[in-house]
């Protein structure tokens, strides 16, 4: 009897196929090759060679026949329960496969930047949820640098973020923000209309950590050169909370997005730069010749048609 038992591992390593087993199956559950052809829609001599070959290569018989027909023998039963087990889990591998195909199923990794895109990827991200339940999204916050580096290595296949211009890079545009002065309340910035470049660049400034934001540094710099000035950054810090919390206490004042209003409600106050009608673009980033999964590819339009929602609002 228990013979099957040490024969099961090698059925699964051999090279069998899934056909044999799915005829024993039949033939295990109905005890009769009469009414198993009929319901497998093969010739009965046929199913009854493909059973005698499956018995031969595992060197044990599954059936005892007699003239009254068919019973399973101790190892058929305990072959014929492990074989219902491997053809469901063969059924559910290829029913997953086909899924993830459709991008119905799988795992998304979406690297993200948190401010710049607190309107777009909570409300992509609910409604991307809703119609694909069973792809698991696992999003990474992190600066440009880390989005970079995660999409170059394949750990990312997507990145929500600001433009950056990376040699392999691919970058969509979703939405495009001007560029404002955040600022404490009660600053004096708070009694203009607009700020001229000219009194920003009396201020102390609150940036993020040069060496994972070199392309704010080159956007800021480009502001400042034709006026023959240079920022004077009195902070860096090294994500939007901290930057902030810095401009909130008064350390300076900041070069920012206008969606990062919708980050920090109350807590600053913004006015746009005088004569400045340059804008920040954010959107997707993916590796080039990169292996975007189906499913990623039904997240990126559902981001595109919230995006242009947002546009439009």
């Amino acid at each position: 009897m228990f013979l099957a038992q040490s024969c099961l591992f090698g059925i699964m390593a051999a090279a069998m196929e899934l056909r044999h087993l799915r005829y024993f199956l039949a033939v295990g559950e109905a005890l009769s090759f009469t009414k198993a052809a009929a319901h497998l829609r093969v010739a009965q001599p046929a199913l009854s060679r493909q059973v005698q070959d499956l018995e031969e290569e595992i060197g044990v018989d599954l059936f005892k026949r007699s003239p009254r027909g068919v019973t399973l023998t101790a190892e058929g039963k305990l072959f014929l329960s492990r074989s219902r087990d491997l053809l469901k889990q063969a059924d559910d591998a290829v029913e997953q496969v086909r899924a993830l195909a459709r991008g119905h199923y799988g795992e998304l990794q979406v690297g993200y930047a948190a401010s710049p895109t607190v309107e777009l990827l909570p409300p992509a991200l609910a409604v991307f949820q809703k119609a694909f339940p069973h792809v698991n999204v696992r999003l990474h916050d992190g600066s440009r640098r880390d989005l970079i580096e995660g999409l170059q290595s394949g750990v990312l296949q997507l990145a929500l973020m600001p433009k950056a211009v990376v040699e392999g890079i691919e970058f969509e545009t979703l939405r495009a923000y001007p560029f404002c002065v955040a600022f404490a309340p009660g600053h004096p910035f708070g009694k203009l209309k607009s700020v001229p470049l000219e009194k920003m660049a009396t201020e102390p400034l609150v940036g993020f950590v040069r060496r994972d934001y070199p392309d704010y540094y080159s956007l800021l710099n480009g502001l400042f050169r034709p006026l023959g000035l240079k920022p004077r950054i009195a902070v860096e810090c090294d994500g939007a909370s901290s930057l902030i919390t810095a401009v909130a206490s008064g350390r300076g004042v900041a070069l920012a997005m206008s969606v990062f209003k919708i980050v920090s409600g109350k807590r600053l106050a913004y006015r746009p730069l005088a004569g400045i009608n340059e804008t920040i673009p954010v959107g997707i980033a993916r590796a080039q010749g990169g292996d975007v999964t189906p499913a990623g590819e039904k997240f990126c339009e559902i981001l595109r048609k919230v995006s242009a929602r947002a546009g439009g609002g």
